[in-house]
């Protein structure tokens, strides 16, 4: 069952609120019984995954500035039928930021995620189920900029508030302390 390593991870997974928690159950119940959880032809949702990139010293965070949704966010994006979310994560990440030097820093599940997407031409509106995952990178390695983002920078933990207010960005850089 290709649906199996997230369900373990997902049940594996602590979260640090009660909103967390009752997303990743939440989560759970979608993955069981949607066969194509990992497609975004499932018009009701669908399974993303996303990096959380930290600076060594744990002091930045990498955000991009995204070009549809017009927000500060973390790397992310579609499974687009990979069932491997960590992989998911990385390679969204990798494209979104052009950083090279990103490296796991732990197999577990940081942060899970639901969030309503708008609709857009003939896309309906619908939620996106986000695997979060922490990935390092180096600071001093320079972005480069693709066509689903307008900027991309790293972030001062103690800054954060002047580019999101977004609860679910801020509770994942709460999660790294």
């Amino acid at each position: 069952m290709h649906r199996k390593a997230l369900l373990t991870l997902l049940k594996e997974h602590h979260p640090v609120t009660a909103d967390e928690k009752a997303m990743t159950q939440a989560t759970i119940e979608f993955v069981e019984a949607n066969p194509a959880c990992f497609e975004r032809t499932l018009l009701i949702g669908h399974i993303t995954a996303s990096a959380l990139i930290v600076s060594p010293d744990r002091q930045q965070v990498v955000l991009i500035h995204h070009r549809k949704l017009d927000r500060w966010l973390q790397p992310g994006g579609h499974a687009d039928g990979d069932p491997d979310s960590r992989a998911v994560a990385f390679r969204e990440a990798e494209e979104e930021t052009g950083l090279t030097s990103l490296k796991l820093v732990s197999p577990a599940i940081l942060d899970v995620d639901i969030h309503p997407i708008p609709a857009r031409g003939d896309v309906p509106e619908h939620l996106h189920y986000d695997i979060r995952f922490l990935f390092e990178a180096d600071p001093t390695e320079p972005f480069k900029l693709n066509e689903e983002v307008k900027d991309v920078q790293w972030v001062a933990l103690n800054t954060i508030t002047t580019r999101t207010n977004s609860v679910s960005v801020l509770r994942m850089v709460q999660k790294i302390n």
